[in-house]
Order: structure tokens, then sequence, then C-alpha cells
């Protein structure tokens, strides 16, 4: 019976993060976290312009490096859409500068080692005691207001579903 209890109440903790996680329309919650070349960003940095804030799980990881790659070769395209990427993860300053370095990665990969951001935007999640950002992103608006979340993404996809939506988007008017 103790173990069942347990389990529920890890159930409810569970479905209370996510049921904290910003959503379309609502002002994108501030950070200010340090990049794999020390770098200070928070989210007026880049205010008046599209950003892409993907979360990731650990660097050079399969998915994880896929993803950064997708990014990568992306960022010119990006870039023309008036969009900045920021990639966030757990993992140190170091590990970031090592993973951008080997893998050539031309944005922002944010350290928030000890996850308030990831806590903050939902995406803190542990397996075994080994706490990481779940694999999320959230597209900001130039005003700071997030429009779209993107929950369980596909590595190889998601820069480009980002391109067609800020595409969209735009020709909306927001």
């Amino acid at each position: 019976m103790r173990r069942f209890v347990s389990l529920i109440a890890l159930s409810l903790v569970s479905v209370a993060a996510w049921a904290a996680s910003p959503v379309a329309g609502d002002k994108a919650p501030d950070f200010k976290l340090q990049d794999q070349n020390g770098k200070w960003h928070t989210l007026d940095t880049h205010k008046g312009q599209w950003l892409v804030l993907y979360f990731y799980p650990k660097d050079f990881t399969a998915g994880c490096t896929t993803e950064v790659c997708t990014y990568r070769d992306d960022t010119a395209k990006l870039h023309k859409a008036g969009a900045e990427v920021l990639g966030v993860s757990l993992d140190d300053v170091k590990s970031h500068q090592e993973f951008a370095e080997k893998y050539h990665v031309p944005f922002p990969l944010l350290s928030d080692a000890d996850s308030s951001v990831a806590t903050q935007y939902g995406v803190l999640s542990d397996m075994a005691g080994h706490k990481y950002a779940r694999r999320e992103t959230f597209l900001i608006d130039p005003s700071g207001k997030i429009v779209k979340v993107y929950k369980d993404v596909d590595p190889e996809k998601n820069s480009g579903q980002v391109l067609a939506d800020i595409a969209a988007l735009k020709g909306k008017g927001a």
C-alpha cells in the first residue's frame, strides 16, 4: 500500500509540473544563463526578434547531437526569418563549449546547471535520480510572448517546423 501511495504522489508531482508549463499566449519566463563562451543571456537580450528556445537532455548524446546539427544547418534560414536560436540543457559551460566546438555550433548553448530555467519552463524531468531537461521547444515572438510550444520534439524535424511556423505567423501579422 505504501508503494502505491508513493506512486500516486509521484504521479501528482509530475502532473503538477506538466500543468505549470507555460503555454502559447503566455509571457515567456525570463532567464539569465551563461553560454559556451561565458556570455550571459536573458530574455531581454533577444527582445525584438523571434526566439527559438529549445531544451535538450544532454550534450554528446545521439538525439541531442542530431538536433544541434539540424539547427546548425538551418541557422542561416532562421536568421533570414528574423529568429535567434538558443539551446538549453543542464550541462555545464565546459561541456557546452566542447559540444559546440566539436559540432561547429554557431549559436549559444546555455547552461542551466541549477535547473531553474528548466523548472520555470516545465521541462525538468528525473529518471532514476538523474535530472535532465525534456526535449521541448518554445517559439517566442518579438514581444516576448510564447506563440508555439513543441512537445515530444523530433530532433531531425523541429527546426523545419519552427521555420514553417514563423513564416505562417508572420503571414498572419503575428
